[in-house]
């Protein structure tokens, strides 16, 4: 009996390791991965965690490497996992993408067949990829992706293919707006699908208004310098019961050629509270995480305050679950 299941066991795992092989990716581990890895592990105080850091290590550089090769930008020294603190406290293996956000590389070894997701990077990713690493730290393999998570063990079987990850950033690209001159505001220029609270309340049901009677979003700024608001409904799936987000954003320069940015995210129509969990996120210019709020039970709206200086870029990100809209803006 006990035979009988140890070969079934056996022939689960080959099945499962043919499967990866079939479309997997094969990629060396170059010279000045093996060493840049070698150092950061250098810099822990334990032999377990000096290990961790240096596969999640490789595994970054594995898919910096695949993706340079891709023609697809990222950007190393943005990530958590180059932040020497980070690497010390946490168990991250991030790579920072501009304009996406972070994906999130975990290394596995030849004949696992799940990979462990830490808690702390079941948030902020755009995606998860597993790169399988044997013994030797010479060869690598990009075994495939998820595009969430919300386990700490991942079943290899679950793996989308490596190919599919490209197309998983295609349609994130898709998603992303048309970059937001901030400045033309100032001017009077607006893009069509940023309109006025009033304009946009007018052109909806009546219950509309109603998510917008709160003083807060008429407050008055301490400083005689002019407001400009504008708001635009998101409506590409971040939705509560078929009605769909607001977010207002309201600008008024500062000296020095400095803009001051407010941010805010509002239900609509009759809905009185945000969904639990929702985010609202700015991310700089390389991607990283700049400021984020997240809704609890009972917020009827969330905001971020920033200040930048003209030239800079940002993104927006509102998040639901594994669904989100991203916006881009130029100060």
């Amino acid at each position: 009996m006990y035979g009988s299941i140890e070969n079934r066991e056996l022939k689960f795992m080959t099945n499962t390791i043919y499967q990866q092989e079939n479309f997997a990716v094969p990629l060396p581990i170059t010279q000045a991965a093996r060493k840049i890895a070698q150092n950061f592990a250098s810099q822990q105080p334990t032999p377990e965690k000096a290990t961790q850091v240096k596969l999640n290590t490789i595994a970054v550089l594995v898919v910096h490497e695949y993706l340079q090769m891709m023609d697809i930008p990222t950007n190393l020294t943005a990530s958590d996992s180059w932040n020497p603190v980070m690497r010390l406290f946490a168990d991250v293996a991030d790579l920072a993408m501009p304009s996406f956000g972070s994906l999130e590389c975990r290394p596995v070894s030849t004949f696992d067949l799940t990979c462990s997701v830490p808690p702390e990077t079941w948030e902020e990713r755009i995606a998860y990829v597993v790169v399988q690493i044997d013994e030797s730290l010479q060869e690598a393999k990009l075994l495939g992706f998820v595009p969430s998570v919300a386990t700490e063990e991942l079943p290899l079987t679950q793996l989308q293919p490596p190919e599919a990850f490209i197309e998983h950033l295609g349609r994130l690209q898709q998603s992303i707006a048309t970059i937001v001159n901030l400045r033309q505001w100032f001017a009077g220029i607006f893009e069509s699908s940023w309109q006025s609270l009033a304009a946009l309340a007018n052109s909806q049901e009546p219950t509309l208004a109603f998510a917008f009677r709160g003083p807060e979003i008429f407050e008055q700024q301490t400083s005689n310098q002019p407001v400009t608001r504008r708001a635009k409904l998101l409506d590409l799936g971040i939705q509560i019961a078929d009605t769909p987000l607001m977010l207002i954003v309201e600008i008024s320069p500062l000296p020095d050629q400095k803009t001051s940015i407010r941010l805010q995210l509002h239900p609509t129509s009759n809905q009185i509270y945000l969904p639990q969990g929702v985010q609202l996120t700015v991310l700089d210019e390389a991607g990283a995480v700049f400021l984020e709020a997240q809704a609890r039970s009972a917020d009827n709206y969330i905001q971020l305050q920033l200040r930048g200086d003209a030239g800079e870029k940002f993104s927006v990100r509102v998040a639901l679950n594994d669904i989100s809209i991203t916006e881009q803006f130029t100060i």
